[in-house]
């Protein structure tokens, strides 16, 4: 393969298998590192010495497979599952596929398609497995286990933080960690950012299920990743879920120390709040490592190095895609960016983007992996009638949230621009818009959408495709259509429409 480009995950693996190539370690502890059996590492490591690095490119990347199942059997098999055959696991629906439906498909294969669309089999109750104490891994920076700690560590001193901390699986030392007012995603991008600046990239991240490590629900758009899991992705960083807490019990334990020592440390140091938190950490990570580390088994570094092509601030960051409007602008979180024409002065409209928010605030905008220019959009109409409206976030972030001893600060101590994590902030919003709410009362304006029921000329609509529907020829949901309501809405119209019109709705009708 003629200029082939190793993916970070590749890279990774290439770096693993020069290890056992060089004998520094053994096919074993290179299996567990890939997190592949012993048999197939074995046969990696045999088309590795053969081929050399094409070898870990699989041969049919980019090709359709010839034996790929229909998107038209695929759209089949889900409508069975989500209504003749739903709650039933996987195998049994695999068996009355072939025995019902005569669709004779391997169970991977139905299962693949079901979690594609999120449906998952039905849970099963399993035994209580052995546990045992796992060996540390043979050299530094082949794990790390990441685990936040919401404790008191200031003592009613401040306010009550999180500590988000990692630790090393072979050494058991404190690679990186920072105070946050909670446990979210950019303290993890600060957190892992620092770590592949000091020491370089490891080769995978043991967490929890926290939100931040695995999204509550699974978008197909996203894959089923948060924005972290996204970012070890991009990094080639094999990222492990951790099925209990005893799973990851070298970070558990350092939790637990950490709020025996670093508490005292703070409370000696006079610590009151999160810049002078941090910095103390910083200065007991030292001792800590110092006093709690061991030696690992192998000398030398796992930690990869960053790729002089790796843009590290494209990757740690938030990612999210817009549809680039008539305009020429997108909207991201209140914030309206206007694109400045492409080569040959070309149009982006209808271009679906992607924006980038670093963790220095920059937005930045992407297509087809290329940075697009852009400037802040000029402001509509109403907002220049009407800039005092403006200005009320301003002056209350100003007055209050930026002199407030509980608001959210970084690293560096400077107070945080996101007002939404401050509670008082929310409160003050909340009061706003109940005071506008009565205000509109008092002058007697409708707060809201209006009803159904009140629009102009819906009723003798209504009454019109009721006529229609009794005679045959609608059924409920081309009515719905035509009203241009919801099903469930008109449903709930016709449950609490009089008698004499619920009997124009005979039982016949879908």
């Amino acid at each position: 393969m003629k200029g082939l480009i190793l993916t970070q995950k590749e890279q990774a693996r290439l770096q693993v298998l020069n290890r056992v190539v060089g004998w520094e370690i053994t096919t074993r502890e290179a299996a567990s590192i890939l997190g592949l059996s012993e048999r197939q590492t074995w046969r990696i490591l045999a088309a590795y010495r053969k081929e050399g690095a094409a070898a870990l490119a699989h041969g049919n990347r980019g090709r359709q497979p010839p034996n790929a199942i229909s998107e038209s059997t695929r759209q089949h098999i889900l409508a069975l599952a989500r209504t003749v055959y739903v709650g039933l696991n996987h195998t049994h629906l695999t068996d009355l596929l072939a025995e019902r439906e005569s669709l004779t498909l391997a169970r991977s294969t139905v299962r693949s398609i079901l979690l594609g669309a999120g449906i998952r089999s039905p849970r099963r109750r399993r035994a209580p497995r052995h546990r045992s104490r796992r060996q540390r891994m043979p050299r530094e920076g082949m794990l790390l286990q990441l685990d936040g700690s919401p404790h008191d560590w200031l003592e009613n001193r401040g306010p009550r933080l999180t500590l988000l901390l990692s630790v090393d699986d072979a050494t058991g030392t404190v690679p990186g960690a920072l105070f946050r007012p909670l446990e979210d995603t950019r303290g993890y991008f600060l957190l892992l950012q620092s770590i592949a600046l000091q020491y370089g990239i490891p080769l995978a991240v043991y967490t929890d299920r926290h939100a931040v490590f695995q999204p509550l629900r699974l978008p197909s758009a996203k894959g089923g990743l948060s924005q972290f899991g996204r970012a070890l992705r991009e990094m080639g960083v094999q990222h492990i879920l951790a099925l209990s807490p005893e799973a990851k019990g070298r970070v558990e334990r350092a939790n637990g120390t950490f709020q025996d020592r670093l508490v005292a440390e703070l409370r000696l140091a006079g610590a009151r709040t999160l810049h002078e938190a941090n910095r103390v950490l910083q200065e007991f990570l030292t001792r800590f490592n110092t006093r709690f580390g061991v030696p690992a088994a192998q000398p030398g570094s796992a930690y990869r190095p960053l790729a002089p092509e790796l843009d590290l601030a494209g990757v740690i960051c938030f990612k999210e895609r817009r549809m680039v409007a008539r305009d020429n602008t997108i909207t991201y979180q209140g914030r309206t960016l206007q694109l400045l024409p492409g080569n040959g002065g070309l149009s982006h409209a209808g271009a679906l983007v992607e924006v980038q928010e670093r963790l220095d605030g920059r937005l930045v905008v992407c297509m087809h992996g290329n940075i697009v220019p852009t400037q802040h959009a000029p402001a509509r109409a109403a907002g220049l009638r009407n800039p005092t409206a403006a200005k009320v976030d301003h002056n209350y972030i100003a007055a209050n949230l930026l002199l407030h001893p509980a608001a959210p600060q970084g690293v560096d101590g400077r107070r945080s621009f996101s007002p939404w994590d401050d509670y008082a902030y929310k409160s003050f919003h909340r009061e706003l818009i109940r005071a506008g709410m009565a205000r509109a009362r008092k002058l007697g304006k409708p707060i809201g959408r209006p009803r159904i029921q009140d629009r102009e000329g819906f009723s003798l609509r209504l009454k019109e495709v009721l006529i229609r529907m009794q005679s045959g020829e609608l059924s409920r949901r081309k009515a719905a259509l035509e009203l241009g309501i919801g099903y469930a809405t008109l449903t709930r119209l016709l449950d609490k429409a009089p008698q004499s019109e619920q009997n124009m709705v005979t039982d016949k009708i879908p």
